[in-house]
């Protein structure tokens, strides 16, 4: 009997835990969500807070128009040509470079240097679950 109960426990945890993954926030609530983090692992002032959640705002904006142009794109059934992907591609090393170029005139060096640490992480866990997704699709 206590196995069944553990079992029914631990199948409404997980259960309650994918619909919680599977959630997906408005892209203010991901600001929000983002600008509070990045609050308390930098530290960041009342001012700086405002100047990031700018910034967040800003980078959200442009990144729903980039993602509607490719709905469109994919809607429309055309592929982008060669000279299109490279474009697309320096077009978004550009905007990476002015929003870092910002986080700069925002952030002191301590936290700058600990933001770059942070971003350098995700980047890596980015990889790890695009490996991942990658292996478990083949």
């Amino acid at each position: 009997m206590k196995k069944l109960i553990i079992v029914a426990m631990l199948f409404v945890g997980i259960a309650s835990f994918a619909q919680e993954k599977k959630e997906r926030l408005t892209p203010e609530q991901r600001n929000e969500k983002q600008l509070q983090k990045l609050t308390t692992e930098l530290n960041l002032d009342a001012s700086q807070q405002a100047q990031v959640k700018q910034l967040l705002a800003d980078r959200s904006a442009k990144a729903e128009k980039l993602r509607d142009a490719r709905q469109e794109q994919k809607e429309s059934g055309t592929k982008p040509t060669a000279a299109e992907r490279e474009a697309f591609k320096k077009e978004m090393m550009a905007e990476r470079d002015a929003n870092d170029a910002k986080m700069k005139s925002i952030l002191n060096a301590d936290q700058y240097t600990k933001w770059k640490t942070i971003q350098e992480e995700n980047k890596d866990k980015a990889r790890e679950k695009m490996k991942e997704y990658r292996k478990d699709k083949n």
